[in-house]
C-alpha cells in the first residue's frame, strides 16, 4: 500500500470515528441511545418517503439480526418512542411509526448533527481533492 493512500485510508477512518462519537454523544443528549437513534432515523428516513417501517425492512437497512431488530424495536416501544400500525391491505404486517416523542428526541438530535454532517463532508471532500 502506498504511503499516500494509507494516510488517506487513516484520515478518512479518523473522520468516521469522530463523527460517529460525536453522534452518540448527541443522541444520549436527546434522551436516547446510538441504537435507538438509529432505528428512529430509519423509520422516518424510510426510502419510500412514508415514515414507516416493517420489522424486515429495518433488518435489511440496519443490517442486525431480525432477533436483535425485534428486541430493540421491543424497548422503543415500551418507552414510548415507536408504535406499531396494522397494514390495511395485510393483516400479518405491521408498520413501525415514530410517536410525538420519538419525532422530538429525532427532530432534536437530527438538529445537532447537521453540523457534524457538515465537518465530515468538508473532510470527505478534502480527501476526494488529494
Amino acid at each position: 500500500m502506498a504511503t499516500q493512500t494509507a494516510i488517506r485510508a487513516a484520515a478518512f477512518r479518523s473522520a468516521l470515528r469522530s463523527f460517529l462519537r460525536t453522534s452518540e454523544q448527541i443522541a444520549r443528549n436527546n434522551g436516547l441511545t446510538p441504537q435507538r437513534y438509529l432505528l428512529l432515523l430509519m423509520i422516518k428516513g424510510a426510502p419510500d418517503g412514508s415514515e414507516r417501517a416493517t420489522i424486515g425492512e429495518l433488518v435489511d437497512r440496519l443490517e442486525l439480526a431480525q432477533s436483535t431488530v425485534t428486541e430493540l424495536v421491543q424497548r422503543a416501544e415500551d418507552v414510548g418512542l415507536v408504535k406499531r400500525e396494522r397494514s390495511k391491505d395485510d393483516a400479518r404486517i405491521d408498520y413501525l411509526r415514530l410517536t410525538a416523542e420519538g419525532e422530538r428526541r429525532l427532530t432534536a438530535s437530527a438538529g445537532e448533527f447537521a453540523n457534524e454532517r457538515h465537518r465530515l463532508y468538508g473532510i470527505l471532500d478534502e480527501l476526494e481533492r488529494d
